[in-house]
């Protein structure tokens, strides 16, 4: 097998967060579920940001703040992801270059806007998000490059992608060819509502062996094994997964494979601002140190440093270098 060109290559949407903090009986009033991502339409995302106090815009997107991490931690990370040729998609593609990450997908000259998801931050650093897809959910097959997918370590999808069918043919086409490379795919369930659509197919993509590691939380866990006990889904994730992780906030995160359960802490936090991107600041510290041959106690430790950086300000990208943070912390190299 050839030298790996990237880390991390990771599927998602491209998508821009706009943030304001928000009181709970302004999500009441505006009828969102709290700490739950809803798929909204252009209109109602018009009426939420016309009702919302003052925002700030920041790239985002599940899988893509990923990839940011992956390259501040030093990693070689590329993004695949679809923005259309407008404002908010040169922004997202200018802040995701600048982090280092490669980003090639060609933008669409037509049809939806640029995706965009309304976060509101609750006192308790909690968040609600409303997501207008967009363009996000134009990502096709033809966007998938074969070679740049069989030169990554790691292939890492988000489960927000599975709801349009060209984009889960797309992360069926990279899959592909990652397997025949000899690589790894990885899958983030994403959100407890999003299993609940998806249950069935993400098990199978499990059970066929068309994803090697699967990020989970405790949420995510309970939804796709339906039950309310933590312990017997976990075992059931124990008996079906080659490699999971699942993260359970300030008590870390369990990693599962067939031959062990390791907890591993995490980091302490002297004050809790925002947890959007918790999660996928985790699996960015796990899948570098995965990539790069750690164990799989340090690479969670990696993890939890990513996501303890992310959790203390405002937006799900780091504002500080992980490299330097894991140097520090002696989780280097």
């Amino acid at each position: 097998m050839t030298t790996a060109r990237y880390d991390v290559l990771g599927i998602g949407n491209a998508i821009v967060d706009v943030l304001a903090r928000a009181e709970d009986d302004f999500l009441v009033r505006h009828g969102m579920r709290k700490g739950a991502m809803t798929l909204i339409d252009e209109a109602r995302a018009t009426g939420i940001y016309d009702a919302m106090g003052p925002a700030v815009e920041i790239s985002g997107g599940s899988a893509a703040n990923t990839i940011v991490g992956c390259a501040s931690l030093g990693g070689r990370a590329a993004f695949v992801g679809k923005v259309k040729d407008d404002e908010l998609g040169r922004v997202f593609a200018h802040d995701i270059r600048a982090a280092g990450v490669a980003f090639d997908t060609p933008p669409a000259s037509d049809g939806p806007s640029t995706a965009r998801c309304y976060v509101l931050v609750t006192a308790d650093g909690e968040r609600t998000m409303n997501t207008y897809l967009g363009a996000a959910q134009d990502l096709h097959p033809q966007d998938i490059d074969a070679d740049a997918v069989a030169g990554a370590a790691i292939t890492y999808l988000e489960g927000y992608l599975w709801d349009p069918k060209h984009a889960k043919d797309a992360f069926l086409k990279a899959a592909a060819a990652a397997h025949e490379a000899k690589r790894l795919v990885a899958l983030t369930l994403s959100d407890a509502f999003c299993v609940d659509r998806w249950r069935d197919e993400f098990l199978g993509l499990m059970r066929a062996g068309t994803v090697d590691l699967l990020f989970a939380n405790e949420a995510e866990l309970r939804s796709l094994y339906q039950t309310a006990d933590f312990d017997s889904a976990l075992a059931a994730l124990r008996r079906e997964a080659r490699l999971a992780v699942v993260t359970r906030s300030e008590k870390g995160c369990v990693v599962v494979s067939r031959d062990q359960v390791l907890a591993v802490p995490a980091c302490p936090v002297e004050h809790v601002v925002d947890t959007t991107g918790a999660g996928d600041l985790f699996a960015a510290g796990f899948l570098f140190g995965l990539a790069q041959g750690a164990t799989h106690e340090r690479a969670a430790s990696l993890g939890a440093l990513a996501a303890a950086e992310v959790i203390q300000h405002l937006g799900a990208r780091p504002q500080a270098s992980l490299k330097a943070l894991a140097q520090e912390r002696g989780l280097a190299g």
